[in-house]
This record gives structure tokens, C-alpha cells and sequence, in this order.
């Protein structure tokens, strides 16, 4: 007998994979947390029935989450992380060399815990010494925070259940003031194939409170439709200004000068959807 996973899109949407093994299954305070082991994927990280990250394709999702916006801003010390409760996005901005300390928030402490032992290869900088972990809530840290950080990173669930307000334009305007004079933020923004309202809508947001708005794109094969947006809001520097020369050299696996420029020529039906045409 076959064992598969089947995460539903929407009504008209389901996407399966085969799976050799169920490792680890929990109902934490705030969400269905589920551990696969899959063909092809390897070990895949499941929350409320969706998919967050697998160890075959995750590098491709955290490479971009943090070094576009850490190589864009010239001198990013401090950085905050929300959400990223399995570690890939430390993994990555720890390494970064101008970055002196990160404070990392994350709601939900069982998906750190999960993370430790069954992905490794993700979670292996939470002891890293210029991380400073924080089981809390992500919203209420940035409201208590004023002028702190060089960069924030939203690394979050879907917007559902405790991720719903961190895609709201109030939050994005408490993340402006928890950056410093010249700070710029980052979050994932779903898919551009399945949510383009829910990104035209962000981009709005962003743009209303933001001098500097930027959305980029990666491909994650592991998600749905394979390709998947972020959005940039900056004080003051501009992503695509960064010269190749300002691109440290870290043994990316995904992520490059090139990359970096090239994240954000958009296809035409996502410029159209959110009025930049």
C-alpha cells in the first residue's frame, strides 16, 4: 500500500507526492505540524496541511529570502528574522560577514524542536552565537521595537492562522518604525500563479508606506506552481542598484550577482496585476 501527502491549493487544485515515511506528527498551541520523508524531496516540513520547505530544494527559498535584501543594504549589523522556525533563514544570515547579531521570533517553539531533529541541515546555526532566539510573538516584538534594526525579515507561514496579521498594512507600518533611518524589510508573498490579488494588494500596502518597493521572484520546485515571490520595502537603498563587486563570495547554491538582478524583471501578467505597467 502507497502512502501519499496531498496538499489542496484550492477547489479546483490538489498536489500529492509520494511519501516513503511519516516521521513526526503534533498538534502544537498553534498549528498541525507534521514531518515527511518523500522520494525526490527527502525530508519535508509540513504545517497546517502545506508544505514550508524540504531539504532538497529549500536553499533556493532561503538564499533569496536573505541575501538579496542583506547584500542590499550596505551595513546591515542588526537583523531581525519573523517566523523561520526551521532555521534555513539563520542558517543564512549568520553567515552573512557584516552581520554582527540577529534577533530571531519565532510563535511556535514545538517547530523549532522539530526542526532540530529531523532538519538538521537547516536548523544547524541555532546555537550560533550571533543568534538570539526568542519564542514570541513576531507582531507584538516589532510594535515594542523602534529605529533597532538594519534589516527585518518576514520568513512566515502562509497567511493563515498566526501568520494572518503579518500581511496586513498595519504591521508593515510598525515594521517601518522598527527599522533604523536607512533599514529596508523583506517578506515572502505566496505565489504569483495563485495569489496575484493577495500580491497586488501587498504591493499597495507596501508602496503606501515604503519610498522603495521591489517584488522579486524565485523558483521553488517543491511549491505550488514553482515559482514564488517575496517583496522589498526600503528607506532608502534600491535592489537593483547593487553592483556585482558587493556580492560576497559565500558558496551559494542558488543565489549570485546575476541572480540578484535578474530576480526582478517580472513576467508581464504579474506587472499588470499589480499596476506597474
Amino acid at each position: 500500500m502507497e502512502l501519499w501527502y496531498t496538499e489542496n491549493q484550492n477547489n479546483h487544485l490538489r498536489l500529492s507526492c509520494k511519501v516513503n515515511e511519516t516521521l513526526h506528527v503534533e498538534k502544537t498551541p498553534f498549528q498541525h505540524l507534521a514531518v515527511l520523508d518523500a522520494p525526490g524531496f527527502g525530508r519535508i516540513l509540513v504545517l497546517d496541511g502545506i508544505v514550508q520547505t524540504t531539504v532538497w530544494d529549500e536553499y533556493m527559498y532561503h538564499e533569496m529570502i536573505v541575501h538579496i535584501p542583506l547584500n542590499t543594504h550596505p551595513n546591515p549589523k542588526k537583523v531581525l528574522i519573523i517566523g523561520g522556525g526551521d532555521g534555513g533563514t539563520a542558517r543564512e544570515v549568520v553567515r552573512h560577514p557584516r552581520v554582527e547579531s540577529v534577533v530571531m521570533v519565532e510563535i511556535d517553539e514545538r517547530v523549532v524542536a522539530a526542526a532540530r531533529r529531523y532538519l538538521p541541515e537547516l536548523s544547524c546555526e541555532f546555537d550560533n552565537p550571533k543568534l538570539d532566539l526568542r519564542f514570541t510573538d513576531g507582531i507584538k516584538h516589532v510594535g515594542e521595537s523602534a529605529d533597532e534594526y538594519d534589516v527585518i525579515i518576514i520568513d512566515s507561514t502562509d497567511p493563515v492562522g498566526p501568520a494572518v496579521g503579518l500581511f496586513s498594512k498595519e504591521f508593515y507600518q510598525t515594521v517601518f518604525k522598527a527599522l533604523k533611518k536607512d533599514g529596508l524589510f523583506v517578506a515572502q508573498t505566496e505565489s504569483p500563479l495563485f495569489n496575484r490579488d493577495l500580491i497586488a494588494r501587498i504591493y499597495g500596502d507596501i508602496r503606501s508606506v515604503f519610498p522603495v518597493v521591489r517584488p522579486y521572484l524565485t523558483c521553488v520546485p517543491s511549491y505550488p506552481g514553482g515559482m514564488w515571490s517575496f517583496m522589498m520595502g526600503s528607506k532608502r537603498y534600491d535592489p537593483i542598484s547593487v553592483e556585482p563587486d558587493g556580492v560576497p563570495p559565500l558558496g551559494y547554491r542558488y543565489y549570485n550577482a546575476e541572480i540578484h538582478r535578474a530576480a526582478f524583471a517580472l513576467p508581464q501578467f504579474l506587472r499588470e496585476s499589480i499596476g506597474q505597467v
